[in-house]
C-alpha cells in the first residue's frame, strides 16, 4: 500500500489555509478584502439611510433640466437652454483642453530649461535657474492671477482696433490681441478637407517612423542619415501637395471687427490663456529640475565616448545623453502631468467654464445638488489620473531596459 510522499500531492485541508505559507498570505488577503468591503457598504448604507431620513435623495434626474447659463469658452454648441449634463460637458471639454495644451508646453518648457541649466554658458545657466526657482516656489493661483491681470489691463479693448489709424493693429492683418483674449483665423472646412487632415496625421506618423529607422540605422550599422531637412520633408509635403490637388478645400474665416467685438475667427479667451500659460511655466520649472536631475544621473563616460566617436554636442545629448535620462525623468513627469491636471481646478478663478466651474460651482449651486455633482466631480479627476497614469506608465515600461 503507497502512501503520498510529495507535498504537492497531499490533499488539501482548510488547517492548511493559515498553517501552509503557501495559503496564508491569500488568506490574510482575502479576509482584508472583505472586511473593507463590509466597511464600505456599511458607510455606504449609512450614508443612503441618513440622507432618506433628512429627505434628501441621491439623483441624477436634474442632468436632463435646462442649465439657465451661457458659458464663453465651449468646444461645442451650447446655449442657456441645454441641460446641465451638456453644461457637464462642456466643462469636461474645457478641462481636457487646458491640461493637454498645458502638459505639452510644460514639458517644452522643462525640457528646455533643463538642459540649459546644464549650459557651459554662465549666463545661460544663472538666467534659467532664476526662472526655476521663482516659478516654481510662488504659488500657481498667484501667477494665474497675476497673467490674468497683464492680459486684461495691458491689452487693448476691440474697440481700440477701430478707425483709420487704430490705436493698436492686428499681426498680419489676422490675429489681434485684446483684453478679451486673442483672436485667430479659424479654418473653413470644404469639400475633401478631411483627406487633408488624414495626410497630416499620417505625415506626422511618417516624421516619427523616419526618426526610430535612422535612429535604429545609427546604432546598428553606425549609418548617420539626416534628421531635419527630411523630417520638414515628410511633415510639410504631402499635405501641401494633397491641399493644392483637391483645390484647397480648407479655407480661413479672419476675425472682423463689428461693433464693439470682433466677429468670425476663433476666439482664445483670456481666461484660458491665462491658465493655460501660468500651468505651462509653473509645471515646466518642475520638470526641468527633473530633467536635470536625469541628465546628471547618467556618467559622464557617456558624454566623453560618444565625442570620441565624432559625434557633436547635439546629438550627443539627442541620441546618447536623454535617452537614457529618460528612465530617470518619466517617473516624476507622471506626477507633473498629474498635477497640471489637478491645479487645472483653478480655473474658477478667473472665470474659465471648466468642470469645476460648470458641475461644482454653477449646477451644484441651482439645483442644490452637492453629493451628486461633488462625486462625479471626484469621479472624474480619479478617472483622468488614472488613465495619464496608465498611459505613462506603458511608455516608462517600454523604456526600460531590455535585458537579456
Amino acid at each position: 500500500m503507497s502512501t503520498v510522499t510529495d507535498p504537492e500531492q497531499a490533499s488539501f485541508r482548510l488547517s492548511m489555509l493559515l498553517n501552509d505559507t503557501r495559503y496564508r498570505s491569500l488568506t490574510f488577503q482575502a479576509i482584508a478584502a472583505i472586511l473593507l468591503a463590509l466597511a464600505f457598504w456599511y458607510l455606504g448604507n449609512n450614508l443612503i439611510q441618513n440622507l432618506r431620513a433628512a429627505g434628501l435623495n441621491i439623483s441624477f434626474q436634474f442632468f436632463g433640466e435646462p442649465s439657465g447659463y451661457d458659458i464663453n469658452q465651449r468646444l461645442i454648441e451650447y446655449d442657456s437652454q441645454s441641460t446641465h449634463g451638456r453644461a457637464a460637458i462642456v466643462g469636461i471639454l474645457n478641462t481636457l483642453l487646458v491640461a493637454f495644451l498645458a502638459c505639452l508646453t510644460a514639458t517644452v518648457f522643462g525640457v528646455f530649461a533643463g538642459v540649459l541649466r546644464l549650459s557651459n554658458n554662465w549666463l545661460v545657466r544663472k538666467l534659467m535657474s532664476v526662472y526655476v526657482e521663482i516659478f516654481r516656489n510662488i504659488p500657481v493661483l498667484i501667477w494665474i492671477i497675476i497673467i490674468f491681470t497683464i492680459m486684461t489691463a495691458v491689452l487693448p479693448a476691440p474697440r481700440a482696433f477701430r478707425g483709420d489709424e487704430p490705436e493698436a493693429t492686428m499681426l498680419f492683418g489676422a490675429i489681434a490681441f485684446t483684453n478679451r483674449g486673442i483672436y485667430i483665423p479659424a479654418p473653413v472646412w470644404g469639400p475633401g478637407s478631411i483627406v487633408v487632415v488624414l495626410t497630416f496625421v499620417a505625415s506626422v506618423v511618417g516624421v516619427i517612423a523616419y526618426r526610430r529607422y535612422a535612429t535604429k540605422m545609427l546604432y546598428a550599422e553606425g549609418k548617420l542619415l539626416p534628421m531635419a531637412w527630411p523630417s520638414l520633408a515628410i511633415f510639410f509635403l504631402p499635405s501641401v501637395i494633397m491641399y493644392f490637388l483637391l483645390g484647397r478645400p480648407i479655407g480661413l474665416d479672419y476675425p472682423e471687427l463689428g461693433g464693439f467685438n470682433f466677429r468670425g475667427g476663433l476666439q482664445i479667451g483670456a481666461p484660458l490663456i491665462a491658465l493655460w500659460f501660468a500651468l505651462s511655466i509653473y509645471t515646466g520649472a518642475f520638470i526641468a529640475e527633473n530633467v536635470r536631475a536625469g541628465i546628471q544621473a547618467i556618467s559622464k563616460g557617456q558624454t566623453e565616448a560618444a565625442s570620441a566617436l565624432g559625434l557633436r554636442p547635439g546629438r550627443v545629448m539627442n541620441l546618447v545623453i536623454l535617452p537614457q535620462a529618460l528612465r530617470v525623468i518619466i517617473p516624476p513627469l507622471i506626477s507633473q502631468y498629474l498635477n497640471i491636471t489637478k491645479n487645472s481646478s483653478l480655473a474658477i478663478a478667473v472665470g474659465y467654464a471648466d468642470i469645476t466651474a460648470t458641475l461644482g460651482g454653477i449646477t451644484l449651486n441651482q439645483t442644490g445638488r452637492a453629493i451628486e455633482c461633488v462625486l462625479l466631480l471626484m469621479l472624474f479627476y480619479l478617472t483622468i489620473s488614472l488613465l495619464i497614469s496608465a498611459g505613462m506608465n506603458v511608455y516608462n515600461n517600454s523604456m526600460k531596459l531590455k535585458e537579456r
